[in-house]
């Protein structure tokens, strides 16, 4: 949500991959990969082993990184299958490209978990070197302007585009009550974690649904996915939207897959990207060449494969693709 495969917005590839995505997440489940009753928790958690001097790419970290042999990333670990606890321990798709990226560079990623929306503010105060953590590359954060006021507000960062993916809807299974896209949604209620590109799609089609003289979309804004999916379970909201991954991941592993069904197709794709401050263009680049050499040599095809994401593939590693 890129330097990638196209976005996904015809209907029949969309249902293909989410149809495919699906059948490998539920594979992952029943061989004990994951459950969405796991809770997330505090903690930090490291990703790679450090080779140091040794590995391919060490040279090209920043003095600091080759001394500590340690990137700090913020992430939102309550994220499945991006990022989320199993047993006590961290584990999901950006863990596990963080171990693949850790190797060639030499240090440790260690995952450190925070709320999402407080990640870019905990890099800019350097309690982070970078955040991965699902998070889109939007030119607003790139600029460092509030989507809600559209004025600057902070410093913007810079994105390491590694991953594409859209916002998905989903509701109970078996009772859509009666929403077969998001057109359907004014008057209604929707759950959304708060921050993403999902909470500002929804105001912006709560606007349409005003434009067009119907009742506004009711949006519910939690810390993390996982609230607005127990909130659904509950019938306290209609709907929830979050990012296409996510979204397959808690309809084929939620209630072994009985407790919801996805609606419609992807909205909004746009690459995930690593954050990195606009003034640490050295560890930026750093990344970057990691990530081409994990593409290249395929460990990172490994990984997607692994987590039943392999649509969102990127073929080209762009610094601040996002629309």
């Amino acid at each position: 949500m890129t330097a990638s495969t196209t976005p996904r917005t015809a209907a029949a590839r969309s249902r293909v991959a989410v149809a495919g995505a699906i059948a490998v997440v539920g594979a992952l489940l029943l061989s004990g990969c994951g459950d969405m009753r796991d809770k997330p928790g505090a903690g930090d958690e490291s990703a790679g082993a450090p080779a140091g001097a040794n590995a391919p790419l060490f040279d090209k970290l920043p003095k600091r990184i080759q001394a500590s042999k340690v990137i700090k990333v913020g992430s939102d670990i309550a994220y499945p299958p991006i990022e989320f606890k199993k047993g006590g321990k961290s584990v999901g798709l950006d863990l596990d490209l963080g171990a693949a990226l850790g190797k060639e560079l030499g240090v440790k990623l260690e995952f450190n978990n925070s709320v999402f929306d407080a990640l870019l503010t905990g890099m800019r105060s350097k309690r982070y070197d970078i955040a991965m953590s699902a998070m889109t590359d939007t030119k607003e954060r790139q600029e460092g302007i509030d989507p809600k006021t559209g004025k600057k507000a902070s410093e913007g960062v810079d994105f390491i585009d590694y991953f594409s993916a859209g916002a998905s809807l989903y509701t109970k299974k078996g009772d859509t009550k009666g929403i077969k896209g998001w057109e359907d949604l004014c008057g209604k209620k929707i759950g959304v974690q708060r921050g993403t590109v999902s909470d500002n799609f929804a105001k912006g089609e709560s606007k349409k649904c005003e434009e067009s003289g119907k009742d506004p979309i009711s949006i519910e804004a939690y810390d993390n996915d996982l609230e607005a999916q127990t909130r659904l379970k509950a019938g306290g909201v209609d709907a929830v939207s979050s990012d296409f991954p996510s979204a397959v991941y808690a309809a084929a592993t939620s209630g072994g897959g009985k407790d919801f069904e996805i609606i419609g197709d992807q909205v909004a794709a746009n690459p995930y990207g690593i954050a990195v401050g606009k003034d640490d263009a050295q560890l930026r680049d750093a990344l970057k060449a990691a990530l081409e050499a994990i593409i290249k040599n395929g460990a990172y095809e490994k990984v997607l494969k692994t987590w039943g994401v392999e649509a969102g593939a990127v073929k080209e590693v762009k610094i601040n693709g996002g629309q």
